[in-house]
Formats: C-alpha cells, structure tokens, sequence
C-alpha cells in the first residue's frame, strides 16, 4: 500500500523529476497510478511509461489533475511556463489545497509566488527546494523551505518524500544557495575525484574499470565513515596517516597542489552562481 493518497505532478518530465517520481515509486511512497508526468515530447516520455505512470504533453493537465506538484522545468523556462498555465487554468476550490514543489535552481520563493499567482495568492502553497541527481540511487541530499500559507502537515508530506530519496532537512531559504554549491553541483565535483584517482590508478598499472570501482568504492567507503562515526573529517585523515608513511606523502601533494581551496573556491562560485539564475 502507498504511503500517500495524493496524485503526484511533475511539470517537465526531465532528469531530476525522473530521479525524484522513479525513486517515490520504487521506494513504495506512491503508486505508478498516481504520478502523472508532462514534457514536450511525449516519446521523451516513454522512461515514465515503462514504470506505470501516466504522461501527458499538457502542463496544464498536471496542474489540473494532481495535488502535489513539483516543478522540474529549467529556470528560464519559469515564465513562459506559468504564463501558459494561466492562459489555460481554470479556477477551482481544489486550487488552495495544492502543494507546490520547485526544484529550480536560484529561483526564490517570492519569485515562485508572484508567477504562480495567478492560481490565488492569497493561499497558494509552494515550497523551494534543492535536490541532487544521487537520489536516482537512494543517496540523495535536499534542503527546502515553505512560503507562509505552507501548513506542518504539507511540510511532513514533502519530506517523506524527499527523505525516502537519501537526506532531506528543512533550512532557512537564505541558505539554499550555499547549499547547491555543495549538495546540489557536487556531485559533479565527487564524480571529478573519482576520475582523477581512477587516472591516477590507471598511471600505476591498474586496469581502468577496477580504478573507477576501487576510487567509486573508497569515496562511498570515506563517505559513510564520516556520517556513521561522527568524526572530524580532519581526525579520520590524521588515522590515516601514519608518520613517514605514504599517505601523509600524497596528502602533502595535494595540498601543494590546492586541492582544499579549489573545492572551496568551487562551491563559493556555484553558490553565487545559483544566486545569479535567480535573478534572470
């Protein structure tokens, strides 16, 4: 039996909404039947079909049909977007218990709320959120936030959802871009790691797709040691490395080699960069 009655909406039927409806799916927190996806493109579409939910090409059949709705479409795509939903929506008293989700990047909640006006502003739930591309595997990483007319039980609901997909913790909205500079884009920049340790395997000798396994595997290994230990990353380096040994040795050449600053330097500029799609 599903976790939730509600039908599940997703305007734009790309990547990130795939990893979020497969994942509700799969986990048991909805049934194919309730999850209703539209895109463009209805053969782009076919991923949705095989998995039992229904997919339609109308935006405004989701917005109609559904009760949750994320908001998957990329960000410029936002006005042209809303302005066909209101072109086509017709009113209703079903209209103040939907619960808005968005999951693009930058756009703020006062922004989210003055272009989905139109569906009464005076009610209209809508949550900000930021998800990653790991909850196609169950290790997802989100934070969100509600609007005022966002009500507890909407916020237990969403994250049920969310934290069925890996981690999900409600923050302050002034924090979700810092947020996407590490949770959101670094994925990206584990996957770069991976690679690099995986070269770096393959320099020594070691066949290319068992470097990218022992690499992939040594991170998530790293990974889980932080999070089940509680320990400083800082202090599970320093047991790692004994004196004079040959980790010490290859943490002093990334160090040389900036490896600290450039992650810092990377999540500070996609933070401000999230921050900056926003305001287009």
């Amino acid at each position: 039996m599903a976790k939730l009655d509600e039908r599940i909406g997703f305007i734009g039927g790309g990547n990130m909404a795939f990893s979020i409806g497969s994942g509700l799916i799969r986990g048991g927190i909805v049934k194919p039947s309730q999850v209703l996806a539209s895109g463009p493109h209805l053969e782009n579409l076919s991923r949705w079909r095989e998995l039992g939910a229904v997919t339609t090409d109308d935006n405004c059949e989701v917005l109609e049909h559904t009760d949750i709705i994320f908001i998957c479409v990329k960000p410029h795509m936002l006005a042209p977007c809303t302005t066909q939903l209101k072109y086509k929506h017709v009113p209703s008293a079903k209209d103040a218990s939907k619960l808005f989700v968005s999951v693009l990047a930058g756009t703020t909640l006062a922004t989210l709320e003055e272009k989905f006006a139109f569906m009464d502003s005076a009610s209209l739930k809508m949550i900000r959120s930021m998800p990653n591309t790991s909850m196609q595997v169950g290790e997802g990483c989100t934070v969100y936030c509600g609007n005022s007319h966002v009500l507890h039980h909407d916020l237990e609901k969403v994250h049920l959802m969310l934290n069925s997909l890996g981690l999900a913790q409600q923050v302050p909205e002034t924090m979700i871009d810092a947020v996407t500079g590490i949770a959101g884009c670094g994925p990206a920049f584990v996957y770069t790691m991976i690679e690099a340790l995986a070269d770096g395997g393959v320099k020594q000798g070691v066949p290319r797709q068992m470097a990218i396994q022992f690499a992939a595997q040594t991170l998530l290994g790293a990974a889980k040691t932080v999070l089940l230990t509680g320990k400083h990353p800082a202090v599970l380096r320093d047991e790692v490395c004994s004196p004079g040994g040959s980790t010490i040795v290859g943490v002093h050449e990334l160090e040389k080699g900036n490896l600290r600053a450039t992650l810092i330097n990377a999540v500070e500029k996609s933070s401000q960069r999230s921050a900056e799609l926003g305001k287009k």
